[in-house]
């Protein structure tokens, strides 16, 4: 066991990383009670880790080494104790039921970006988004440790998924023209063919927007990811007041963007667009005065 004074440097580390770096969980995240709240900045600090590996510049191979070695360290952090994120997710992981054989979800897909997979069909993208996304819900939901056993909870897991799902639908939206810079397409082929679109830049750098037909995948696109939300937000009631609160928070602020793609798809044609921040502390206090679920 590492000494107290270790654990809890560990830990204000991952909260440093979760404040520097989620630009929209640390809303969330601030929202629960300590115990929970720095277990859940360890999880993200580790996933923070693998998305980066990535998203990074190395050649593939090397950066599929390294997810080798983040797959080994997330999925079993106590054989790290001299790394600090491990050190946390170690101690996280004893107190709270977290699921760490996700972490291996979560580097599969990104492996998947590595390798510069693209989709065909939805659900394709969708088996792509449960195990970068999907993944984040069922960790955190372990952070949340709801009362609940068997059926209950294999349905809160399912619904923790399904809002992992909502959230990398709105990403996949917000950052369609940063990914095609990238080299990266994440709409599916079938959609695009559907409407007569392809992702392709204008003149002027932004995309083409090929006489409004992109701007009718974006919206179209954005009603499917508008369904996982109704989905995915039927965990609230499962959960206390406070784990209510945290995801309620990361969900509204994902879902107050997704309507404000869906209003005006041209803002993503452009650049990558995010909720002003006033929006976001509005967003969060309303989660934070929400009713009480269930088990609240």
């Amino acid at each position: 066991m590492a000494e107290q004074g270790a654990v809890a440097d560990a830990y204000r580390e991952c909260e440093r990383i979760t404040r520097e770096q989620a630009r929209n969980f640390a809303w969330g995240i601030r929202l629960l009670p300590e115990g929970k709240r720095t277990a859940l900045s360890a999880v993200y600090a580790m996933a923070r880790r693998i998305d980066d590996i990535g998203d990074g510049t190395l050649p593939v191979n090397d950066k599929l080494s390294d997810l080798g070695r983040a797959r080994a360290q997330s999925t079993d952090p106590a054989a790290y104790p001299g790394d600090p994120v491990c050190l946390a997710l170690a101690d996280a992981a004893e107190r709270l039921p977290i699921p760490l054989d996700a972490f291996g979800e979560l580097v599969d897909g990104c492996e998947m970006d590595v390798r510069g997979t693209r989709y065909d069909t939805l659900d394709d993208l969708v088996q792509y988004c449960r195990c970068v996304a999907g993944s984040i819900g069922r960790l955190s939901l372990g952070v949340f440790d709801p009362p609940l056993r068997g059926a209950d909870f294999d349905q809160a897991a399912a619904l923790a998924d399904a809002l992992g799902v909502a959230l990398q639908l709105t990403n996949i939206l917000r950052d369609v023209r940063e990914d095609l810079l990238n080299g990266r397409v994440y709409l599916p082929k079938h959609d695009l063919d559907l409407f007569g679109c392809e992702l392709v830049l204008a003149d002027d750098g932004a995309l083409d927007p090929q006489d409004g037909a992109l701007a009718e995948v974006i919206r179209f696109e954005a009603a499917r990811a508008a369904g996982w939300y109704d989905r995915g937000l039927r965990l609230l009631p499962l959960l206390d007041r406070r784990s209510a609160a945290c995801c309620a928070a990361m969900a509204g602020i994902y879902r107050e963007l997704l309507s404000r793609i869906a209003t005006d798809p041209a803002i993503v044609m452009r650049e990558r667009t995010s909720l002003p921040t006033r929006d976001k502390i509005r967003v969060a206090a309303v989660s934070l005065l929400r009713p009480a679920g269930r088990h609240g």
